[in-house]
């Protein structure tokens, strides 16, 4: 194993892929040039070349659109946006074309693409651009929705996305590209709609995704030390998301927290939550709870940010009190 940055292994997905499939490419804004804008497609002009490493002008609707086109004629492009709140003006593109173009065509048009990019909150940049995308894409059938949180399911999770035949939305975060991780040197592919068992418990399950998982490994150490165990679920991806392990996570321990760095209102967290409910109410010890960030358009100043986000504190309060503590 090596140790490499997130940036880094997302690279490498992205230059292994295009060696191995010539239909690959790579477009968005400062992709060429510039090597990206957090300095993920670095050195992959000079290999590729710019018919394969596409540099394009600030307007996401159109070059997304010339996307997934090229994807209806036989090629696979990956759409870098320089983040996932610009992209809200290619949205028609992504769930009006890339979404429904098979069920449209009745099966003659797939669309082979990957849109990817920085999500999620990053510190004062203010509410425009700190939004998590995560529940909205989704909601749209037809996509699916992939969220990585650390190098190696970087990696993995999105060189089976390239390879995907559907339209996969990708969600990064810029608060990640420099955390380092453990990444074989060898291929491997993560599947798609498979979750990871982060740490394993009896009392509580938290599942989560993202960054914000790292609150979540920090709580779990913090409990750990008073004699809590709690088993800890990394969905990666969200749609289509593992509810079987979920579920069988739920029947172990029988109590449940969802933590989401996302608003409350028609969240991931509602619906695990009504999924959990149905499958295995039975089960369950206490009211399933959740952990989101604050119902508001997000802050900028740093106290509000501290108030508006789930902490380690809150975590660990939480399951104390579903263990009635």
């Amino acid at each position: 194993m090596r140790v490499i940055q997130f940036r880094e292994a997302l690279r490498e997905a992205m230059s292994e892929e295009m060696r191995r499939d010539k239909n690959v490419y790579l477009m968005g804004e400062e992709v060429a040039e510039y090597n990206g804008a957090y300095k993920v497609s670095q050195g992959m002009l000079d290999e590729f070349g710019p018919e394969r490493v596409i540099d394009t002008p600030i307007a996401e609707l159109g070059f997304t659109g010339i996307a997934v086109g090229s994807a209806m004629n036989g090629l696979r492009p990956i759409v870098e946006f320089m983040t996932w709140n610009f992209a809200i003006l290619a949205a028609d593109q992504i769930i009006n074309s890339a979404a429904k173009m098979l069920q449209m065509s009745g099966g003659q048009y797939s669309v082979p693409i990957v849109f990817r990019g920085g999500n999620g909150t990053a510190g004062q940049l203010a509410a425009t651009h700190s939004q998590s995308f995560e529940a909205f894409y989704a909601h749209v059938p037809g996509l699916k929705v992939l969220t990585p949180s650390n190098p190696y399911d970087a990696k993995g999770l999105l060189k089976a996305a390239i390879r995907d035949n559907d339209p996969v939305v990708f969600l990064e975060s810029e608060k990640m590209y420099g955390d380092k991780g453990e990444v074989p040197e060898g291929e491997y592919i993560i599947p798609i709609g498979q979750a990871k068992v982060k740490r394993t418990g009896a009392d509580v399950t938290i599942v989560s995704f993202g960054k914000i998982i790292k609150i979540v490994d920090e709580a779990a150490d913090a409990l750990a030390a008073e004699g809590i165990h709690v088993e800890v679920i990394d969905l990666r991806t969200i749609r289509p998301w593992d509810e079987k392990t979920v579920i069988e996570s739920v029947k172990k321990t029988n109590r449940l927290l969802i933590v989401e760095e996302s608003w409350p209102v028609a969240s991931i967290a509602s619906e695990i939550t009504f999924r959990v409910q149905r499958m295995a109410f039975d089960y369950l010890d206490a009211p399933i709870r959740r952990l989101m960030q604050s119902d508001t358009p997000f802050p900028f100043s740093t106290s509000l940010i501290e108030a508006a986000l789930p902490n380690t504190g809150d975590v660990v309060r939480v399951v104390k009190e579903l263990m009635y503590k």
